[in-house]
């Protein structure tokens, strides 16, 4: 991981700076933007691994942001750190092209663990947003991606299933919270149009195209 390299964005320094000491060594702050339109100048000239950015601020909110780093850098994955608990903001977030939405509140004990699980190709949000994995969040977060087009976390922790473990055993597999992992069997069976676990296994076994 210490290969990472980071471009931090919000318009309040000290938060940046913050950030930036939390990041850091196990992870390469390369740049900072104080706005939107800093922001993707800074992506484009530096082509960082990871964006963190806010979804407030100047100029270019984080959100307009997203969506020009998305066509201009495709490569880069971008994580929102915002104070905005509201699920249908988190949902625009994911259809913009985030990758993981982390609340600053939790930032000390779950940004490391969002940017880890993002460079490995998995997605990341605060837990109490996806509480009991239902409503207009993983919904809107499910509509921003292709059916059947599962991420390489995903095909993890399908396999695991398959071969029996449950959602306790594939946390300690994965190395990641049992929450993550219902997160991302609850976001595969809205993806697969699948009703139950035992439906999601069952397709798995018989379609093996997925694991591709």
């Amino acid at each position: 991981m210490n290969g990472t390299r980071i471009v931090l964005a919000d318009d309040h320094t000290l938060i940046t700076d913050a950030v930036k000491n939390l990041l850091e060594p196990e992870f390469e702050v390369v740049g900072t933007a104080a706005n939107g339109e800093e922001l993707i100048a800074t992506v484009n000239s530096l082509a960082p691994d990871i964006v963190v950015l806010d979804i407030n601020m100047p100029r270019i909110n984080g959100l307009n942001a997203c969506l020009h780093i998305r066509k201009s850098q495709p490569k880069v994955k971008v994580i929102f750190l915002t104070m905005n608990q509201d699920a249908e903001t988190a949902g625009e977030a994911f259809r913009s092209g985030a990758n993981g939405y982390v609340l600053k509140t939790s930032a000390a004990s779950e940004l490391k663990a969002a940017i880890r699980e993002v460079v490995r190709g998995g997605y990341f949000a605060t837990p109490s947003l996806t509480e009991g994995m239902v409503g207009s969040f993983v919904q809107n977060f499910k509509r921003m991606r292709p059916a059947h087009c599962l991420t390489l976390r995903q095909k993890e922790v399908l396999q695991l299933l398959v071969e029996g473990h449950s959602m306790k055993q594939v946390a300690n597999v994965l190395d990641i919270t049992p929450r993550t992992v219902a997160f991302h069997k609850y976001s595969m069976m809205e993806q697969l149009n699948i009703g139950s676990s035992a439906e999601l296994v069952s397709f798995a076994t018989a379609n093996q195209s997925w694991a591709s």
